[in-house]
């Protein structure tokens, strides 16, 4: 019925996280979420590592001597002042120039890897290769290292990059100084490049070339109701991918993402019912349903005024989208007596098998409902709902096609009173479609400007098709006439249409048609109605050809008056309408009022007499003519 995240671009697998959205923030709202994929690029490559050793004397002498003295001595200087043999101290250089922490020079000259292990008590052992794999990640601009390789997945997912008129960023690694990878490697959890612990990447070279590696991203497109504003969100999982939502929300702000083609709707048959609905707008119900939306937001904005409606004559309320499909279910159980709906698309209704079982349960007990729709061709309505009856056997739901309107509106017991439209927000020139914003109201005079413009369609309506039934005399459509105007309680205008073309063999289908309110005791004290019925019986002849069927009602409708109120029933029995019910055999001679009512208010017992058929058969002159030979 109401076109909330389930119709939205919307991917099953993001639902709960776009509700956990709406949920944590009443002022968002998801227009779109779906999965894509981006690629990842995947480099093997190989590192040069060294790690630290305990410094000796000698290496201590030499190096301090390479950072203290100025100018740094030559090995044949600092031999000289150790007092040591300068073979000796040229053999320890030339070990310390192969770990890095010398140039390869004279005189002594430190290096900047020296330095790092000098300050830590420690010179470089030899180094050793190990192999890592480069994962450049376009969305965040950098490079992580990790010791396994990604998995190929096969992923059938449209890629993230169609949507953008903007060529992601990609990092090459071929390009990377080694200060570079070194903090890269660092912000990874490879731990291979770890100074404070002595164990330093010196060098690197690349192995391969990049392989494509493609993942899953999700996108949420988000509209924020206080600031007026849309906003990207992109997830990895639940993650959410800060400085890759603001790149795009500033790619957005640009004009070169557009929001159009990103929130195209992946349910083909929704787009088509929205442009549908949007292509059949009416005026008046859209000015009434503004005025409702503007009531709404001042409610939201004055809290006190909210609650000052709320306790007096009712209030305006916009419903979130997880509970809207709740809060339509519950006010359909909750229904008393009539649930008014209307629909520019019917199947958007009872294509719903839990409404519908909602609705015949509210049909059982006695509740009228109509459906209108308005745009609907009538070969969209399945059989199967018209082949669904009460115990009484009669539709349990009325249809009617009514005029243009794209506005869904359902009123329940004249007290409730729920309508929507669906909503587009003209963003940079663009239409983008926010969803169905829905309203739950209880204001009396807006519930009842509702339901006099509705009820008035459908009377409309109904009276159209009791024009075409009187053209041909069709009782099908005359019946259908029948229907509307009994599920909107306008029972006494059937009758006085049936009186004023002397239909009266439609008598009987009004009795059978207003029975079911009389069973589910919402017989109402005015009984004006079915008083008209029974003054039409002296028009009715004992030969007319609907006689069995008119005898059969009455009884059932004595019946149902006397089993809810038996003085009403005997109030209604006057001598007047006595004599008729005699004249059609309907009571029989030696009956008295209350003996009659007695016989239809208990369980009907096989007669002794001659079987009423036979009776009902007999013609009153026939009698009379018998008994003048006797």
């Amino acid at each position: 019925m109401f076109l909330t995240s389930s119709n939205k671009p919307i991917d099953d697998s993001l639902k709960n996280l776009a509700e956990e959205i709406t949920t944590q923030n009443s002022h968002l709202s998801v227009l779109f979420a779906r999965q894509l994929r981006y690629a990842l690029q995947q480099t093997n490559v190989e590192l040069t590592i060294t790690e630290a050793r305990p410094l000796n004397i000698l290496e201590e002498f030499i190096i301090r001597a390479g950072i203290e003295f100025d100018p740094p001595p030559t090995a044949k200087e600092l031999a000289s002042i150790l007092g040591l043999d300068i073979i000796f101290v040229e053999s320890k250089i030339k070990t310390l120039q192969r770990l890095q922490t010398l140039a390869p020079k004279s005189p002594i000259t430190v290096t900047e890897q020296g330095r790092l292990f000098y300050e830590k008590g420690s010179v470089p052992q030899p180094p050793y290769a190990a192999q890592v794999y480069a994962i450049t990640d376009a969305l965040s601009n950098n490079i992580i290292f990790q010791s396994e390789p990604l998995s190929e997945i096969n992923l059938n997912l449209p890629n993230l990059a169609n949507f953008l008129n903007v060529n992601l960023p990609n990092q090459e690694i071929f390009s990377l100084t080694l200060e570079q990878i070194q903090t890269s490697l660092q912000a990874s959890e490879v731990a291979l490049h770890v100074p404070e612990a002595g164990k330093i990447v010196t060098a690197f070279r690349v192995l391969q070339n990049p392989q494509i590696i493609w993942r899953k991203i999700s996108i949420f497109v988000v509209y924020d109701a206080n600031q007026d504003k849309i906003s990207i969100q992109l997830q990895r999982g639940k993650e959410i991918l800060d400085s890759s939502s603001q790149w795009l929300d500033t790619l957005l702000s640009e004009g070169k993402i557009s929001l159009a083609e990103v929130c195209k709707s992946l349910n083909t048959a929704s787009n088509f019912e929205i442009e549908a609905t949007l292509n059949h707008k009416n005026k008046e119900i859209e000015s009434r349903f503004n005025k409702i939306r503007q009531q709404a937001l001042e409610s939201n904005i004055k809290p006190s005024t909210k609650s000052q409606k709320s306790s007096g004559s009712g209030n305006v309320i916009q419903l979130r989208e997880r509970h809207i499909n709740q809060t339509f279910l519950e006010i359909l159980n909750a229904a008393k007596f009539q649930i008014i709906i209307y629909s520019p698309l019917v199947n958007q209704v009872i294509a719903n098998k839990e409404i519908l079982e909602v609705l015949e349960q509210a049909a059982k007990r006695g509740v009228s409902i109509l459906i209108g729709y308005g745009i609907s061709p009538q070969t969209e309505i399945p059989e199967t709902i018209q082949a669904i009856k009460i115990p009484e056997g009669l539709p349990y739901i009325q249809l009617a096609e009514l005029a243009d309107s794209h506005i869904k509106e359902v009123i329940v017991d004249r007290e409730i009173y729920l309508c929507s439209s669906y909503q587009w927000l003209d963003y940079s020139g663009e239409q983008i479609p926010l969803g169905d914003s829905v309203y739950h109201v209880t204001i009396s005079q807006q519930v009842n400007e509702a339901y006099e413009f509705l009820t008035q369609r459908f009377h409309n309506h109904a009276q159209q098709l009791w024009i075409k039934a009187l053209e041909n005399r069709d009782t099908q459509l005359a019946r259908d006439s029948l229907y509307l105007w009994s599920a909107m309680g306008m029972e006494n205008i059937a009758l006085n249409e049936i009186e004023k073309n002397n239909w009266l063999e439609l008598l009987p289908v009004w009795l059978n048609i207003f029975l079911p309110r009389l069973n589910a005791k919402n017989l109402s004290d005015d009984l004006v109605s079915f008083k008209l019925a029974l003054s039409l019986l002296s028009q009715v002849t004992l030969e007319a050809p609907f006689i069995d069927s008119l005898q059969q009602g009455l009884r059932q409708f004595i019946n149902a008056i006397a089993t809810h109120n038996r003085d009403t029933a005997v109030n209604l029995l006057n001598n007047e309408v006595w004599s008729e019910l005699l004249r059609l055999q309907i009571a029989q001679e030696n009956d008295s009022v209350d003996d009659f009512i007695s016989q239809q208010t208990l369980p009907q017992q096989p007669s002794k007499k001659e079987p009423a058929t036979k009776i009902k058969k007999v013609p009153t002159e026939k009698k009379t003519r018998k008994k003048v030979k006797e």
